[in-house]
């Protein structure tokens, strides 16, 4: 292909087009500064010609006048370290600074903009040129504003008195000193070691310091001012990100790379290059970093690694619809950057010269290891050649960093012109020929987008990516479907930051990289909801460090499936997955999960899981027992989700579920108990002589998620001995431990959190009453001294735990309690009282939502109502009426027996299982009992069956 130059650079044979441009621009130039008018006939159509084809150039004449035209003309490059040295020694300030800066720069680019326009400078001259010249203004501005500064924040100094300087690691094309015209400066700020800066009016930690020159920096670079600016800084390359400290010391940097650096950073890494630094130090940072980018070994997991990068990019190309962008497309700058880099990346630790930053080198040096063949590379340089000239042409139109070919006719024919190409069809023929051989040496060392793409890969895999821009995240999730982008993207970028600080460790960070988007694309599909995507990082955030549920979520579809479906469903199940990660266990078989035990088989089941675990290792018998229980909720609140079991059904379970725990715990108690102290006369671990009362919801089989247990230890008459053991104590200290031990195995919090939370303010005497009590001690307490509440209580009360001889004492004091014949109207009275004290405390009021279970006409409303029923009727009807402890068969019983009309116990029970199912809801919901939902119906028939039977007029 012949080279891309102007084939003249005459004013007189310009297109007519640009020769009005031209004249436009030079209009105003003279206008501005009238000596420019006074030029020499070919000086003047020099200029013309040039201001046709760059904006930039015209501009930079308007501004700066015979000042720019001096330089612009000068052909041999200067020495820019003491041009900007000199022009930053007077500057007292730094608006000075700042404005001595942007002239330099922009009067220098626009002499490199004029000699390579006019086809006069080589690619690599420009890359030089255009490099040192950012290197000056980045290092003398650096060392100017640590003078400027100096009064103030003093010296940082090392051991020896040297001074520290702020340390410049330059990335991108800066590093790689193959600067574009018009550019973003890629940075990293380090310095050498930690201390404090010495002789100023405030000293500062070395971290603060170099935190505040690196922002001054970045101000002196890159803040908008009349002048426009002098480079757009990116420090989005350094540790962390921009969630990371603007300055690291050399040791943080080390720990950094070495701990969480990725592959990602590697291939940045390569073109890595210091500046503001003395030769010592230099060496010292280049070691340090040099054994993390380049590996002793052949690396060829790097090759993966660039394949995944580049589907990203090909994906962001064809999304953003870049088929026209010379750097992203495909056959683009990138592209030819990924084949040396891949060869850099696998092989630099064994060979010196692939560890070059610059690309045209490394792709010689590929040359001379047989990577590539001669022919080969040749061909790529000079792709590789003609698209970067194309850009840089395109930069100068208007000094904006673009690598996408124009859509305007005038910018097309002055691309055309500058290339020294008749017009713009036959360049792009010339361009489509070089990028076309670009991509066919890609698919040769890289491979195609099939050979990229995996079977677990999301489309959405680039909102993973550190340095993507807010705008294009908002696009991809809004092309995903997404209503509300900036709060998704919000979660997301948060949930990506916070990874960052748990150090997941190399395989984690992949599959994380392939998990999280695919989980973004299933909370899309399913839901489209943020709450849905905060839950699902809430259970991500605690296995971040987990290898093993990473691995699971990643490569197993149904479990990803499964986690989504009920994150959605219930913010509770999220909850318990997000505190418990090895419940995330119970998802490998989704039908294994919603593959409830039979309720009568609990027990069994519970003791299955306890049996694995030997009798004396308590602290693991405590974590086993915390995990089965919660598993066996896990898989009662899938089922409640996906509607496989009736509400009536879910609390059976959780009630049985409860009833095993609580028989494994007191035969955990008493195996500790027995075995230092032996066991009471005549009793075994089959007949202990201990029970436990179940109260409330328990005893009502009631239970909903997150239930308190209410509790009361009784235990059979206890003589006046001791127990047998090593160690004997008396039989009723030996029952107060073995009360208190199951209170402790209950409520110690483990990894797995606490068993149940347990309420025993039902026993008697309250808080100050005994822990377990005799039951001849507890029937004589419910005759003489129990309120009509603790009768209330008794209603729903049940044995949950004991041997069949207490279970038959029980439930006849039990009875013998409730049948006693009750003066009506003081019953009534009493109940009346209870529920409007506890409305008074308990009611949570709201304007727009309903409390179900304190409000009027709700759940409390209709357990007051049950009990009256008993309280009031089971003298006579004793059996019927006392041999149930739930609220629907006490009402289904009285309805039975006609002392509740048919109407109204079909209206209570009604509102009741409204109500219960939704409190399920509530609770899998997390919404704290307070719905939103219409029941002005079963509340009003609820208040009216209050009214006409415990407030009649």
């Amino acid at each position: 292909m012949q080279p891309l130059r102007p084939e003249h650079t005459s004013y007189e044979k310009l297109p007519a087009l640009l020769q009005k441009e031209a004249e436009n621009s030079w209009s105003l130039i003279v206008d501005a500064h009238p000596q420019l008018e006074e030029l020499a006939q070919d000086e003047r159509d020099w200029l013309r010609w040039l201001v046709a084809i760059s904006d930039f150039i015209g501009w930079v004449l308007r501004r700066y006048g015979m000042q720019a035209y001096q330089v612009i003309r000068i052909k041999e490059p200067p020495e820019y370290t003491p041009l900007v040295t000199q022009a930053l020694q007077n500057c007292d300030n730094e608006d000075n600074a700042m404005a001595e800066i942007r002239r330099l720069r922009h009067t220098q680019l626009a002499r490199l903009a004029a000699l390579d326009l006019s086809g006069q400078l080589s690619l690599t001259d420009f890359f030089t040129a255009n490099t040192a010249l950012a290197d000056a203004l980045i290092e003398q501005s650096t060392q100017w504003l640590e003078k400027f500064y100096r009064p103030r924040w003093g010296q940082a100094l090392d051991e020896q008195g040297e001074i520290l300087p702020l340390v410049i690691i330059a990335m991108g094309k800066l590093g790689g000193e193959e600067l574009n015209f018009s550019s973003d400066i890629d940075l990293i700020f380090c310095y050498p070691i930690q201390g404090e800066t010495q002789g100023g009016r405030q000293n500062l930690e070395h971290s603060i310091y170099f935190t505040r020159m690196g922002q001054a920096l970045i101000k002196m670079l890159g803040q908008q001012t009349v002048d426009g600016q002098a480079f757009r800084v990116d420090m989005r390359l350094r540790p962390f990100g921009q969630a990371g400290p603007m300055a690291t010391s050399f040791s943080a940097l080390e720990d950094y790379y070495q701990e969480q650096g990725r592959n990602w950073e590697r291939y940045a890494m390569v073109k890595a290059r210091y500046l503001n630094l003395s030769e010592p130090w230099r060496e010292e940072l280049y070691n340090l970093l040099r054994p993390f980018v380049f590996r002793r070994y052949l690396d060829y997991s790097a090759i993966e690694a660039l394949r995944k990068m580049k589907l990203l990019i090909n994906q962001e190309a064809r999304r953003r619809g870049v088929s026209d962008n010379i750097k992203l497309g495909l056959g683009g700058i990138r592209e030819v950057e990924f084949i040396a880099q891949a060869f850099q990346l696998i092989r630099g630790g064994r060979e010196r010269d692939l560890q070059t930053r610059s690309l045209l080198p490394a792709l010689e040096a590929c040359a001379e290891h047989n990577l590539l063949s001669k022919g080969d590379a040749a061909e790529l340089q000079q792709a590789y050649a003609c698209l970067r000239k194309i850009e840089h042409i395109l930069q100068q139109l208007h000094d904006e960093q673009t690598q996408s070919l124009p859509q305007e006719e005038l910018d097309q024919m002055r691309l055309a012109e500058a290339c020294g190409r008749p017009d713009f069809v036959t360049l792009i023929k010339d361009l489509q020929q070089q990028m076309q051989n670009i991509h066919r040496h890609f698919l040769a060392v890289i491979g195609g987008e099939e050979e990229m793409m995996g079977e677990e890969d999301s489309d959405l895999a680039i909102l993973w990516q550190d340095l993507l821009a807010d705008e294009t995240a908002h696009e991809v999730l809004e092309e995903a479907g997404v209503e509300d982008a900036a709060t998704w993207w919000q979660k997301i970028n948060g949930f990506r930051q916070d990874v960052r600080k748990r150090t997941p460790g190399p395989r984690g960070r992949e599959l994380l990289a392939q998990l999280v988007p695919v989980l973004v694309e299933l909370s899309i599909r399913k839901s489209g909801s943020s709450d849905l995507l905060a839950r699902i990082f809430s259970v991500l955030q605690q296995i971040a460090s987990r290898t093993t549920y990473l691995e699971l979520l990643a490569h197993n579809k149904g479990a990803r499936e499964q986690l989504v479906l009920l994150c959605k469903d219930s913010p509770w199940i999220a909850g318990q997955l997000a505190r418990y990660p090895h419940l995330l266990d119970e998802l490998i078989d989704p039908a294994q999960l919603y593959d409830l035990p039979e309720v009568d088989s609990y027990k069994a089941s519970v003791h299955e899981f306890m049996a694995r675990i030997p009798l004396d290792d308590m602290e693991a018998q405590m974590e086993t027992l915390r995990q089965a229980k919660q598993a066996f909720q896990l898989k009662i609140a899938a089922a409640d989700v996906s509607k496989a079991v009736h509400l009536m059904r879910v609390s059976d379970h959780l009630t049985h579920l409860a009833e095993a725990v609580i028989e494994q715990v007191v035969i955990m108690a008493w195996q500790q108990l027995t075995e230092r102290h032996g066991v009471p006369p005549g009793r075994d671990a089959h007949n202990s002589g201990f029970a436990v009362l179940g109260y409330g919801k328990l005893g009502g089989m009631e239970l909903g998620y997150g239930s308190d247990l209410d509790l009361v230890f009784v235990c059979d008459d206890i003589p006046d001995a001791q127990t047998d053991g090593q160690r004997p104590i008396d039989v009723q200290q030996f029952y107060l431990r073995l009360a208190q031990r199951v209170l402790h195995l209950f409520t110690t919090r483990t990894m797995s959190g606490v068993l149940y939370e347990v309420d025993m303010r039902l026993r008697p005497s309250g808080s100050g009453g005994l822990l377990v009590i005799q039951l001849a001690t507890y029937s004589d307490y419910l005759s003489r001294e129990a309120w009509t509440w603790e009768l209330q209580a008794l209603v729903r009360a049940r044995m949950v735990f004991g041997h069949a001889e207490l279970r038959e004492r029980f439930l006849k004091i039990r009875e013998e309690q409730l049948k006693l014949v009750r003066d009506e109207q003081e019953l009534r009275a009493d109940i009346v009282k209870m529920r409007a004290r506890m409305r008074e405390h308990l009611w949570k009021k709201h304007a727009d939502q309903l409390d179900i279970k304190q409000m009027p006409g709700g759940v409390a409303d209709i357990e007051f109502i049950t009990q009256f029923l008993v309280l009031l009727h089971a003298h006579e009807h004793t059996h019927k009426l006392c041999r149930y402890t739930d609220n629907v068969r006490i009402l289904n019983t009285a309805r039975q027996l006609e002392i509740l009309p048919e109407q109204d116990y079909h209206d209570l029970v009604d509102a009741y299982q409204a109500y219960r199912i939704e409190s399920h809801r509530l609770a899998l919901a997390e919404r704290g009992g307070l719905s939103d939902q219409d029941f002005s119906t079963h509340i009003n028939k609820v208040k009216a069956i209050w009214s006409r039977m415990l407030e009649p007029d």
